[in-house]
């Protein structure tokens, strides 16, 4: 069996991993989508302006085309730079992404408290 450490680490070692810096100069480029993979309750302390809020649970169906739940804002051509509450979520779903064949996927190490440190303290919407 498997620790969540175990996959996350194993996750890691596979996917393109942005350190929040290098994420927040990515805001701006309308060639990315930033998902936040966080829980809705986690969301309503704050996001990052212009996310795309997809639980977790729900990201392999949203970013499929064919799939009745698809959010066209994920669209495959765009470069999805994925974040959660601390990392391992938004590592484990990059993996995914790539297992499902998107190669144009990140994720933020540290998740959204990095991110909001990056902004220099200032909490995002």
């Amino acid at each position: 069996m498997k620790t969540t450490n175990q996959l996350v680490t194993e996750a890691n070692g596979q996917i393109e991993t942005l350190a929040a810096d290098e994420a927040i100069k990515l805001m701006d480029d309308g060639n990315v989508v930033f998902v936040d993979l966080r829980e809705p309750s986690e969301v309503e302390k704050g996001s990052l302006p212009g996310a795309v809020h997809v639980p977790r649970g729900l990201l392999e169906f949203q970013v499929d085309p064919e799939s009745p739940s698809h959010n066209p804002k994920l669209a495959p051509g765009k470069k999805l730079v994925l974040y959660c509450g601390s990392g391992g979520r938004s590592a484990l779903g990059a993996k995914t992404l790539k297992d499902m064949g998107f190669t144009n996927v990140a994720h933020v190490a540290g998740g959204f408290p990095a991110l909001q440190k990056a902004l220099g303290g200032n909490k995002p919407s």
